[in-house]
């Protein structure tokens, strides 16, 4: 099982470089924020920020600087470190961020009470913290002394009612191959470290600055990127959750020349006296290179059939797949000798080196893609085998997946189902909208051993809970896996687990599947990993309770009296008001908005694009997924795979108390429909408002909000059904991803026709394709169902606003998922100062207030707002 790894960037932070020191010593914020922004489009996953420098005012800089980037959408998206040695800094910061910041750093160096205030100051503002392998008696250097004072640490922390999970060790890299002789275990110190905290301190990660390990050879950047890998390769393995890395140092594990990464891996590991001795005389050879990528050729044609094959499945090549899979027939004498021998040899290399974080996931799409092909071109010599009574081969195990009642979205459970078919996993795949009756018949009927269940809209959590809850009833004994975007642990572990207790289990991403359903299904394994799984769930359900009791939001009548209030004028009248439709949009017209980053997320990598075509460590894969998916791009335009509709209107409105009215015509005397807006009830700090959608409209002043539906996705069906029929399920999921992002850029195309045409507030030049991804124009889309009005119930006024299911042929199943999945709907403010929010969990009071105002009872509207509830309902 491959272990996720956060990248948190090092380039904010004025200790650390003299560029950043420099813009933040001359005051030049502006710039100093296109570093932060660098860090998030080059892959950092978190921002370190620290600001101790010797003529600095930290509070001031620090203050100034988060207030900065809390106002750019795309750095504050992730989450900050803030880094300082001086607590009021540290605090400082605090008051600013919002969302969960983690604190770099608190340690026992000042002894327990220092340690006490401090974290307990932490918990109090919600964040997590480092805790530094530092005590009064100086830094831990052994490994002993490492785990000595996390394990104190941790133990002082659990008993003062700190969330373990928000703990994050970092038991110190020191410099290795220094030629002081007790220095040369540091490596070995700290990944020995690593593996008792994540073995014996539950919850509990490890984090650390990775560039000191390779502080000896500065100024040798080969070197330096071959120890930072292979330090990397063995620290995560260990169960090192994050670290300070720059991902310009960092080159790919397997392709270190082996005559450097012996050498290296030497000195991590402490293999051999002279280890530091035979590194220096290698690293004179590589100073002033980089790491280098192979050359792609044709040699491995003239290797022997069965490693042919191995490679073909390994790099993903078709070409040549059915000769050589005749060659290895003729030469093997039976189907099925072939498929156990070198083509599952080939699929087992695969899953090794997927699993050890050496292959991504399109990779291995594409390798399921030739091994379907080789199987295919075999399947009539094994039907006339079968005729004759020959033997099958025999799967590891058998999972039925299926996406739960009322959803459509897919794209997720079919990379997970190819994943397991790649590690010989016989898939049973109901596709979606099954409901809990079906998808359970059907795990008895083919025999399953286990059941996956996915989701991507809110309300598939409750059909979930349904679905464990019937599994306790017929008394089923099968584990129970959960994904998809809005699952997660807390919510697996409090409302899913206790449903049924013949293990439950969360699964982030596709990596994670092999692994889990190997333990599951292993008799030997199955024990302590559902045990394990078992006490981690627990733990999450006391973090959760604890949190619970320690609510510190405020009423909704004090939210109310803390709204955002309007300081200009709204937008100009609509130039066309009422309803648009637009039928047969050309998908040529829609290509110049797409936004190409969330496409990579898809396929599980992750960074920014473009950005992350030259990535070190994932630029190979997503530069050769990019081009594929030019290819696929290129043909579906040519051949017209999908329909793009869109409906769109105008309508005058005006904010009463949280909701907005919506007028018949512009009288302003007759109501003709009403959005339900709900509010922000944390504690807001300094003069931070709770924001609700309502806000946005004028209570008073004529004003106008607009609404928009449109739908890329028909034809999608078609299309996937097309690549599945032919065994190929790389360019299904391609397909699919595609329509996903041809949607989004009709919705952006859509946003900007409105702004420039229909509404016509917007004038002058139009912006670029990279602003308007950035969104650097006036008036925001909210969808509900997400961060802004979380209520997917509201898309029924949306709807009938614009007869939007007559206009583009878009409908919406009982849980309100949209038909097709590839569709988009939202409303328009058009005031400058509109903008995005997450509404964060809410009270029981404002949900009683929510529930009157749209005639629900408490029941129902605690269903539809599950997921941003405050409290436990049972």
């Amino acid at each position: 099982m491959r272990p996720t790894f956060v990248n948190i960037g090092e380039r904010t932070n004025v200790t650390g470089s003299a560029k950043f020191r420099k813009l933040i010593k001359a005051g030049d914020y502006a710039t100093a924020v296109d570093v932060a922004r660098q860090q998030v489009e080059n892959g950092a996953q978190v921002i370190d920020v620290n600001m101790d420098e010797g003529m600095l005012d930290g509070v001031e800089a620090m203050t100034t600087f988060l207030r900065l980037i809390a106002s750019e959408p795309d750095i504050a998206r992730v989450p900050i470190m803030i880094d300082s040695s001086k607590w009021e800094v540290i605090e400082a910061g605090l008051r600013q961020v919002q969302g969960k910041p983690i604190v770099n750093s608190i340690s026992l160096k000042e002894g327990k009470e220092p340690f006490f205030e401090h974290a307990r100051k932490c918990m109090r503002y919600g964040a997590a913290v480092v805790v530094m392998a530092f005590d009064e008696d100086g830094q831990a250097d052994t490994a002993a002394r490492k785990i000595e004072i996390c394990q104190r640490s941790y133990d002082l922390l659990i008993g003062i009612g700190f969330p373990p999970e928000d703990i994050i060790f970092d038991p110190n890299i020191f410099a290795v191959a220094t030629g002081i002789e007790e220095h040369a275990n540091y490596g070995v110190d700290f990944i020995e470290a690593t593996a008792f905290i994540k073995q014996n301190l539950p919850g509990a990660k490890v984090s650390g600055g990775v560039s000191n390990v390779s502080f000896s050879f500065r100024g040798n950047d080969a070197v330096r990127e071959a120890m930072h890998s292979v330090f990397l390769y063995h620290a995560i393995r260990a169960g090192m959750d994050m670290g300070i890395v720059n991902a310009g140092q960092l080159a790919i594990y397997d392709e270190i020349p082996a005559d450097l990464k012996e050498p290296v891996e030497d000195v991590i590991l402490n293999r051999r006296e002279d280890a530091t001795e035979r590194l220096l005389d290698v690293a004179e050879r590589y100073r002033g290179q980089g790491a280098k990528a192979r050359e792609k050729d044709l040699t491995w044609r003239e290797d022997g059939v069965e490693r042919r094959l191995q490679h073909a499945l390994v790099k993903g090549i078709t070409e040549y797949i059915e000769e050589d899979t005749e060659e290895a027939r003729q030469r093997l004498g039976r189907p099925l000798f072939v498929i156990e021998g070198p083509l599952m040899d080939g699929m087992n290399i695969v899953g090794d080196l997927f699993g050890s974080g050496k292959m991504f996931l399109p990779q291995v799409v594409k390798s399921a893609r030739v091994m379907k092909k080789a199987v295919a071109y075999l399947e009539p010599f094994m039907e006339a085998e079968r005729l004759a009574g020959g033997a099958e081969p025999e799967a590891k195990g058998r999972v039925l997946m299926a996406t739960v009642k009322g959803d459509v979205h897919d794209i997720g459970k079919n990379i997970v189902g190819v994943v397991l078919q790649c590690n010989n996993y016989e898939v049973v795949d109901l596709g979606v909208m099954v409901p809990a009756n079906d998808i359970l018949d059907k795990a008895v009927e083919h025999k399953c051993d286990v059941i996956g269940l996915s989701g991507l809209i809110t309300p598939s959590l409750d059909e979930m809970v349904g679905v464990a809850k019937e599994m306790t009833r017929r008394g089923m004994n099968q584990p129970l896996l959960i994904g998809g975007a809005t699952t997660s642990k807390a919510h697996t572990a409090v409302k899913i687990a206790p449903a049924y207790d013949n293990g439950v289990v969360y699964v982030t991403d596709a990596s994670r599947a092999v692994g889990v359903v190997s333990d599951l299904l292993s008799e030997e394994r199955r024990g302590d990993y559902l045990g394990g799984i078992a006490n981690e769930y627990e733990r999450v359900r006391q973090s959760f309770a604890a949190r619970q009791k320690k609510d510190d939001r405020v009423t909704i009548a004090q939210a109310r009296d803390n709204a955002f209030a309007l300081t200009g004028r709204p937008p100009i009248a609509p130039k066309k008001p009422g309803v648009h439709v637009i039928k047969d949009v050309p998908l040529a017209d829609l290509v110049p908005y797409i936004d190409w980053t969330p496409f990579f997320a898809s396929w599980e990598l992750y960074g920014k694009y473009p950005a992350i075509l030259t990535d070190d460590i994932v630029g190979e894969a997503a530069t050769s997924l990019f081009e594929d998916a030019q290819k696929a791009l290129k043909t579906l335009l040519e051949e017209g795979w999908f329909k793009a509709h869109a409906v769109c209107g105008l309508f005058p409105a005006n904010r009463d108390g949280d909701d907005i009215v919506v007028w018949t015509d512009e009288s302003r005397t007759k109501e003709r429909a009403r959005f339900y807006s709900i509010r922000q009830q944390m504690n807001k700090k300094g003069k931070a408002a709770n924001l609700a959608l309502g806000d946005f409209v004028s209570p008073d002043e004529p004003d106008w909000v607009g609404a928009f539906a449109v739908t890329a996705g028909h034809g999608e069906d078609e299309a996937v059904a097309r690549f599945n029929e032919a065994g190929d399920n790389y360019g299904s999921i391609m397909a699919s991803a595609l329509a996903d992002r041809f949607a989004e850029a009709m919705a952006e195309w859509l946003h900007e026709k409105v702004r420039r045409e229909y509404w016509g507030y917007e004038t002058g030049a139009a912006l670029s394709p990279e602003a308007l991804i950035a969104e650097k124009y006036q008036g925001i889309r909210p969808a509900p169902g997400y961060p802004a009005q979380p209520d997917h119930t509201e898309k029924d006024v949306l709807f009938e606003l614009l007869s939007a299911t007559e206009h583009t042929g878009i409908t919406m199943t009982e849980s309100y998922a949209m038909q097709p999945g590839a569709s988009v709907s939202g409303l328009y403010f058009g005031h400058p100062e509109a903008h995005y929010f997450g509404t964060g969990k809410i009270g029981r009071d404002q949900v009683a207030d929510y529930a009157q105002r749209k005639g629900w009872d408490l029941t129902a509207a605690e269903k539809w707002l599950a997921p941003i509830l405050a409290y436990d309902t049972d």
